[in-house]
Order: C-alpha cells, then sequence, then structure tokens
C-alpha cells in the first residue's frame, strides 16, 4: 500500500494539480482515494466538477488527517494526501506519521528553493516517528530553455532530499485539464507527454 503526501512550505507550487494527477495514475492500477487535507479545499472543488468516473474520489480530510488516512486503509489499496502549502500545518504533521512517501514539489524559482529549506527539520522530526518515511523533491513546472531551469538540478541536490530523476515540465494540458474537471490521462494525445510524465514520477515513487 501507498500513502503519498504531496508538500511543500509555499503557494503555487503545482502541488494539488500533481496531487491530482497522481492520484489518477494510480487509481488506473487499483483502488486509490484523493485526501484533501488543505483547508483551501482545490482538490475538492476539482472533485466537484470532474467528468471521469475512471478519476479517484476525493475526501476532505482537513479536520482529522491521520484518522482519515487510516480509515482509507480498509476500501483502498493506495492515499494520496494533498496537505497545505505550510510546514507548520498541523495536517502536515499528522499525515507524515503514516506517510510511505513525501512528495515535494518545487519550481525553478528563487523563492521555492528558499521556501524548502524549512521542510528538512520537518521530516527529520516525522521519521522521529514513522522511521520508514521516505521523500523526494519534484522538479515542476520545469521550463528547459531557461537558464534557471538548466541550473534547477543542480541547486537542489544542495538540499539533503533526495531529488526524483524525473520531472514535470510546464504544460498547458495540466492547467485545461483540471479546468475541465479531468486529468492529463483523459485529454487523449494533447496529454500524451504529460502522462509519460506522471508515469514516470510514479515508477520512482513505487520503487524507491
Amino acid at each position: 500500500m501507498a500513502i503519498i503526501v504531496l508538500a511543500g512550505n509555499k503557494g503555487g507550487s503545482g502541488k494539488t494539480t500533481l496531487a491530482i494527477n497522481i492520484a489518477a495514475a494510480l487509481a488506473r492500477r487499483s483502488p486509490t482515494i484523493l485526501l484533501d487535507a488543505d483547508p483551501q479545499g482545490s482538490a475538492l472543488q476539482w472533485g466537484k466538477i470532474r467528468v471521469e468516473a475512471s478519476v479517484p474520489p476525493v475526501v476532505r480530510a482537513v479536520e482529522d488527517t491521520r484518522r482519515s488516512i487510516m480509515g482509507s486503509r480498509n476500501d483502498y489499496d493506495h492515499v494520496v494526501v494533498d496537505c497545505p502549502p505550510s510546514v507548520l500545518a498541523p495536517q502536515l504533521d499528522e499525515a507524515l506519521t503514516e506517510a510511505t512517501m513525501v512528495l515535494i514539489p518545487v519550481q525553478p524559482s528563487p523563492m521555492d528553493l528558499w521556501a524548502t529549506v524549512h521542510i528538512e527539520p520537518v521530516l527529520g522530526r516525522a521519521r522521529e516517528k514513522n522511521q520508514d518515511l521516505r521523500a523526494l523533491m519534484v522538479i515542476n513546472q520545469l521550463e528547459p530553455r531557461t537558464m534557471l531551469s538548466q541550473v534547477m538540478r543542480d541547486a537542489v541536490t544542495e538540499f539533503r532530499v533526495q531529488v526524483a530523476e524525473a520531472a514535470i515540465r510546464r504544460r498547458a494540458v495540466y492547467r485545461n485539464s483540471i479546468l475541465e474537471g479531468r486529468t492529463v490521462f483523459d485529454m487523449g494525445r494533447r496529454g500524451d507527454a504529460a502522462v509519460k510524465e506522471i508515469r514516470g514520477l510514479l515508477d520512482e515513487v513505487l520503487s524507491s
């Protein structure tokens, strides 16, 4: 069973979009649920407009995140948890006590890099309770032609968190699919490149 937590310390990193598409990829393998532990409720809003029956159910898990995760284990093979974009959020602490993997999306920007520094001690404290917790930093919304994106992988290696080999590029299909209540898996040929990225990241998550 995979319990994958999406975490970060800055809004706008693409965390919720990544959570939705990771959950969709898992749901194509076996029963999966997406828990929205972020009070902003962006994943829940997407869940209300979703148009594909194949996408995973989205359930609010703000008030008692840990209990929501534990309660999902009986009915689902995989749980994806979208946490608030703050290392101080109690929902993050609760989720990390049960997680098998935490994904930390970071955009190629100085602000995102500076914000990510603060998640390292949070992971350290979480591993005191959950020794099996693994973590991957995911370079998100990559624009290969920009200089900052080109030096991004070298920059993130300065952190004491493993960096995923798979990177997620900035693609309009990610935004458009969410607006349509879909995932990149439902976008036909327009989503092919994004689907390949998500599947590559998920393979790395499940094998690490």
